[in-house]
């Protein structure tokens, strides 16, 4: 059965659906129910029970709400989306890295999104589900779509992460700190320090009383920091599900509602830097189209040798699952 909260159907409206009613799929939801991220946000799993628990939970709560919100367990209740994020597969156990889950999600993957393009054949669809960058490859082959309409929400969150360090070592408000990472969202991951800046400033010339904040030390262990973060968040408590609920609200804002953003996602390159054929995370244009192009940000020497180690590790983790 599907559980629906009220909803004014005299109009098109716009529509998310989140594929995987878990930690991070049901934290999702719930982010864009609150913000009204969309019109009406769908929650599918295959999961009855559960599926059909969280969205009586969630619908209970929509008279305080500007969204409404429906779903269950079956496939149907994603039909017609705008932007369909997938969530499903098996999570990250403590220990593992992302790249440990390739297999058993990229076989989940396969089946998956033939159904759900069948639903909503005119979607966004964005890869949560890790690892990501491996996956939107696996979700593109599998739909044949452009890759401008299959992406992953990337290094969003990581980039999140690390405005917020900085933030907080510069005590400064986070609307002033620009930073970026970019490459896989996983292990090999980096900021791109050369651009870094605080209102203007480089990060680098950044000072106190005259003494450099930043140094080099000081980023090394920001950066660290940053891409390891979600390791010890697992530990502690199983999963990290509301940032990344946040992260994807924010995705989905900017998927649809009118002007362009610049986000880091992760598409299938295409001569990025020299790099074709793996996905992984650069600025990009993002708009209703979805992902219009990488923007062409200045990286010094090491930064692109980085960023192409990273697509070499993903093209090594592609390899063994295809």
């Amino acid at each position: 059965m599907t559980v629906m909260s009220t909803f004014d159907a005299t109009r098109r409206a716009s529509k998310i659906s989140v594929v995987g009613a878990g930690s991070v799929g049901s934290s999702l939801a719930y982010a864009c129910l609150i913000r009204g991220s969309a019109d009406l946000v769908s929650l599918y799993d295959i999961a009855k029970d559960k599926v059909e628990a969280e969205v009586a939970d969630l619908a209970h709560g929509t008279q305080f709400t500007p969204a409404s919100v429906m779903g269950g367990a079956d496939v149907h209740d994603t039909a017609d989306s705008d932007v369909v994020f997938i969530t499903a597969g098996a999570r990250q156990k403590p220990g593992q890295t992302r790249l440990d889950l390739a297999g058993v999600n990229a076989g989940i993957l396969r089946s998956l999104m033939p159904q759900l393009v069948e639903q909503s054949p005119n979607a966004l669809f964005v890869l949560v589900t890790n690892p990501c960058d491996v996956l939107t490859v696996v979700a593109q082959q599998a739909t044949g779509l452009p890759a401008n309409r299959v992406f992953s929400t990337g290094t969003m969150l990581d980039t999140s992460r690390l405005r917020w360090l900085i933030r907080q070592w510069a005590n400064v408000e986070q609307r002033h700190v620009h930073a970026t990472i970019v490459g896989e969202h996983g292990d090999s991951e980096f900021p791109l320090w050369s651009t870094a800046n605080i209102s203007g400033v480089p990060i680098r010339e950044w000072a106190v009383d005259g003494e450099q904040v930043f140094t080099e030390e000081v980023l090394a262990d920001l950066a660290h920091e940053a891409a390891f973060a979600a390791y010890k968040i697992i530990e502690g408590k199983g999963a990290t599900n509301y940032a990344i609920g946040l992260t994807g609200a924010r995705l989905a804002e900017a998927l649809l509602r009118p002007g362009r953003s610049v986000l880091p996602l992760s598409s299938v390159m295409t001569n990025v830097h020299g790099i074709s054929g793996v996905a992984l995370s650069m600025p990009c244009l993002v708009s209703r189209d979805g992902i219009e192009g990488v923007v062409p940000v200045s990286m010094d020497a090491d930064e692109i040798a980085s960023l192409k180690a990273s697509a070499e590790r993903l093209r090594d983790t592609l390899s063994s699952i295809s």
